[in-house]
């Protein structure tokens, strides 16, 4: 086994990635689920989204972040909410991306609905590809070791 591989395949390295990055979505989670009407404020001010699917997606994304989150840090079914964590991902970069080609400054709604939480696009891209990057890797690591239940990859 090569060097690459061996850091690909690292139990302790994909444990702790496992768990920063289910942390990040447990807690990006519970501000939204406190405060949905907020968290749809934000959603409408991206104009990304139909304004009838605004409340619904306000109502579910942060359950799946945090069920997704949760079952990450257990590793229970960590490929299919690796997957669902990256699509995310890519669909927050795409929304913070497409706002920040527009000029908008906008609050992102990531871990507060907080009218307070503005900041640079860039530095909310950027984020949402280190994130990305690192659930790319969870995808490619195999390491059952610390997973709760074993599954068969």
């Amino acid at each position: 086994m090569n060097s690459g591989s061996k850091l690909l395949h690292n139990d302790y390295l994909g444990l702790l990635l496992r768990l920063f990055l289910g942390v990040v979505f447990v807690y990006a989670s519970i501000d939204k689920i406190v405060l949905p009407a907020q968290f749809a404020r934000i959603i409408y001010n991206y104009h990304l989204v139909p304004a009838e699917l605004v409340n619904i997606i306000a109502l579910l994304l942060p359950w799946i972040e945090l069920v997704c989150g949760v079952v990450l840090i257990l590793g229970i079914y960590k490929q299919g909410s690796v997957l669902i964590i990256n699509l995310m991902l890519v669909v927050f970069a795409v929304a913070v991306g497409i706002n920040m080609f527009r000029g908008v400054d906008l609050e992102c709604g990531c871990f507060t609905v907080s009218s307070k939480a503005k900041s640079n696009a860039l530095v909310f891209f950027l984020r949402d590809l280190g994130l990305l990057a690192i659930g790319i890797y969870l995808t490619f690591n195999r390491s059952t070791r610390f997973n709760l239940i074993k599954s068969r990859s």
